[in-house]
């Protein structure tokens, strides 16, 4: 098999959904590679549209305690639509993960405490203690939104070949006006991540 197949496919199959990360701060340098790698992902009209900023640990920290408040009072208005329902064989992926989730972490069918309490780790990024914010111009619509996707995948692959879990997140852009205010996101901008 061609050796770069095998590297790729073998930190796919590695990369997981981190839930539950350390309280170290990934080194500025590290940051810096995995950026510079992962912004080399294909995109229409090689635009790269996405813009990227990465919290502090103490900006993730605040924004953390913000969003976990905010998560009682339920779901604001995200920038991009949730799905409206998942269906057929996506619902029982679905549902597959997330039993998986709650296996892992001792949450059983009916405890609504525990899984609400585990809800709220999505605010406070399972202890993760940086924050990558994602976002792209209105203006560049699906096309910019497709290559931040691409760009979210590169990003996490590389993060995973240098040592450093991480998670596409998604619960916070379900709050964005509360991020876009923290994280002075201008309001040209979508918020995905």
């Amino acid at each position: 098999m061609n050796e770069d197949l095998s590297a790729l496919q073998r930190l796919l199959d590695q990369r997981y959904s981190c839930r539950g990360f350390l309280e170290k701060p990934v080194p500025q340098a590290t940051i810096e590679e995995i950026v510079k790698t992962s912004q080399k992902v294909p995109s229409w009209c090689n635009s790269q549209p996405w813009q990227l900023a990465i919290c502090s640990p103490e900006k993730t920290k605040v924004l953390a305690d913000a969003l976990t408040e905010a998560a009682m009072g339920g779901m604001q208005s995200p920038d991009v639509s949730f799905p409206k329902r998942y269906q057929g064989v996506y619902k029982e992926r679905r549902s597959i993960c997330g039993w998986q989730l709650y296996d892992a972490v001792g949450v059983t069918n009916g405890d609504r405490a525990a899984s609400g309490w585990q809800m709220q780790e999505n605010f406070r990024f399972f202890g993760a203690p940086h924050l990558g914010r994602i976002t792209s111009l209105v203006e560049l619509g699906a096309y910019g939104m497709l290559a931040c996707g691409a760009f979210i995948t590169g990003f996490m692959v590389v993060a995973h070949a240098l040592g450093v879990a991480s998670i596409a997140h998604a619960a916070q852009a379900g709050h964005a006006s509360l991020v876009r205010s923290s994280l002075d996101v201008p309001e040209a901008c979508r918020l995905f991540r």
